[in-house]
């Protein structure tokens, strides 16, 4: 195929790319390189990608509709991956439109150049924050979630409402993907795993938040793209079976679908960070502090939908996925 892969340099972009490319696949990466955070680490994921007729780089802000345009009509693409976004729930806080820009406005463009090129399958990033105030564990795409508590989880419940407009209009295959606390090796350094680790090398205490007291079903970076490339290979089709008199939430009468990408297994969070001081040979210093604003104490994917119509689930345990991600640490800092 020849996919479209916005948020290229991005962490889970960026090793989805490689996957494709590795497997055949021409991909046409697009990424604006903004400076959120380091954008040496976001060249070197992109360096990973080598440079080949399969494999295009364009440096792009989805935001810029005129770009975007150019883009979509200049190529042919079979399928559209978006994972750019701006990330992040404490910063959605502190810079709200950067959120609105690129998550609400650049998804339209994304939309539109689906809608008007005739892209056989928009697979997107959706998010585990959607699930908000929701405290039945589990969560289930079968689950309501009007009810996010910060405006990332917003933007992300948004653009599954946008995808399923766009699917509903124009018949236009849209998959949204809810993914649960992704880390690993090319990791972004805003994530608690980067973070632990650098201030622990450092002898610098860490911010344990809530007391300690989160579950998070932590999905290894690995999961997360063959999850995805198993989605992509099918575009999302109608639910025959839907109904307006007890509507479901994870799939609709146009051809759009939502599923979860989690491990099915939360971990406290002071396993995890025992599985890192495990991976160091360092003790944390821990400083315990109340649940930020606009953070959910525990998250828990429902994977039975991915697990019955893919024939797939996340298993990487936190003891593996943590120890790759030091290795890698190592290696690239030269530690």
């Amino acid at each position: 195929m020849k996919v479209m892969v916005t948020g290229a340099a991005g962490f889970i972009g960026s090793a989805l790319s490689l996957r494709l490319l590795q497997r055949g696949d021409e991909v046409v990466g697009v990424d604006n390189l903004n400076d959120y955070y380091d954008v040496n680490l976001k060249k070197d994921r992109l360096s990973r990608l080598g440079s080949s007729n399969d494999f295009q780089f364009q440096l792009i802000d989805i935001v810029d509709r005129e770009a975007m345009s150019a883009l979509f009509s200049s190529n042919e693409f079979d399928a559209v991956v978006n994972l750019a976004a701006q990330a992040g729930v404490r910063y959605s806080i502190e810079n709200p439109f950067a959120y609105i820009d690129t998550n609400l406005v650049g998804f339209g463009n994304i939309l539109e150049g689906c809608r008007h090129h005739e892209v056989g399958h928009l697979v997107y990033a959706s998010s585990s924050s959607v699930y908000g105030s929701n405290t039945a564990m589990p969560f289930s795409i079968h689950d309501n979630v009007d009810h996010p508590l910060s405006l990332y989880a917003a933007t992300k419940k948004a653009n599954e409402l946008m995808a399923h407009t766009y699917s509903n209009l124009y018949d236009l295959p849209t998959t949204g993907l809810r993914f649960f606390t992704v880390y690993g090796p090319w990791g972004r350094p805003d994530m608690a795993l980067f973070k632990f680790t650098r201030a622990m090398l450092a002898g610098e205490s860490i911010p344990v938040f809530n007391y300690g007291k989160h579950r998070r079903d932590f999905t290894y970076i690995d999961d997360v793209v063959e999850g995805v490339v198993r989605v992509l290979g099918r575009p999302a089709t109608s639910n025959p079976k839907w109904s307006g008199d007890n509507p479901d939430s994870g799939s609709s009468l146009a051809p759009w679908r939502v599923y979860n990408i989690g491990n099915n297994s939360p971990i406290e969070l002071m396993d995890y960070i025992g599985a890192l001081e495990k991976a160091l040979d360092v003790k944390a210093d821990m400083e315990f502090l109340p649940l930020q604003p606009g953070d959910v104490p525990d998250t828990y994917a429902d994977v039975e939908d991915l697990v019955s119509e893919f024939n797939y689930k996340p298993a990487t345990s936190v003891e593996t996925g943590v120890s790759r991600f030091v290795e890698w640490y190592r290696g690239y800092y030269r530690l």
